[in-house]
């Protein structure tokens, strides 16, 4: 298994709390992210939403699909959100709120190791492609929570990618 260390930041023209609201609520990320294809809740959580799993599905530029179930282990409103994923990735993601003057600072954790054969064989040849990906996938994210927010992503957001072989 390959392992990944993705750290993305988007810097959105909106309240903290508009945010929030877009981001905990997975199962309407289809309605406005491109690419994410399905979220399927698997099992819900308590009154909070901790211990609730939920399945995705990723559809990306390049010719494959990524399918994982996320629990959620921490939840704390607006500022924080942490799961667990198990399937075709495994690892953890942390969505991290912040505001600064009229911005929301949003900042996704993701470190995960693949589990396809195919991704874990290509990687160090296709390492590259892999970044690119998922940059192009969280910028349709941005994208589409500012278009849905009736807001603007602030130009310097940036991704990072670290690749552990």
């Amino acid at each position: 298994m390959k392992t990944y260390n993705f750290v993305t930041i988007w810097r959105v023209k909106a309240p903290i709390e508009s945010v929030w609201n877009e981001i905990c609520h997975a199962r309407d990320w289809p309605t406005w992210w491109k690419g994410v294809e399905a979220v399927l809740e698997v099992r819900k959580g308590d009154e909070s939403g901790v211990g609730s799993i939920h399945r995705y599905t990723w559809k990306s530029k390049l010719p494959y699909k990524l399918r994982f179930d996320m629990e959620t282990i921490r939840i704390e409103p607006p500022l924080l959100l942490e799961g667990v994923a198990i399937g075709e990735l495994q690892g953890r993601g942390l969505w991290q709120l912040s505001t600064e003057g009229n911005e929301t600072i949003v900042r996704y954790d993701w470190n995960v190791v693949t589990t396809k054969r195919w991704m874990n064989v290509l990687a160090p040849i296709a390492r590259p492609l892999f970044e690119w990906n998922h940059n192009v996938v969280m910028s349709w994210g941005a994208k589409g929570l500012a278009e849905r927010l009736g807001a603007s992503v602030v130009a310097g957001a940036r991704e990072s990618v670290d690749f552990l072989g």
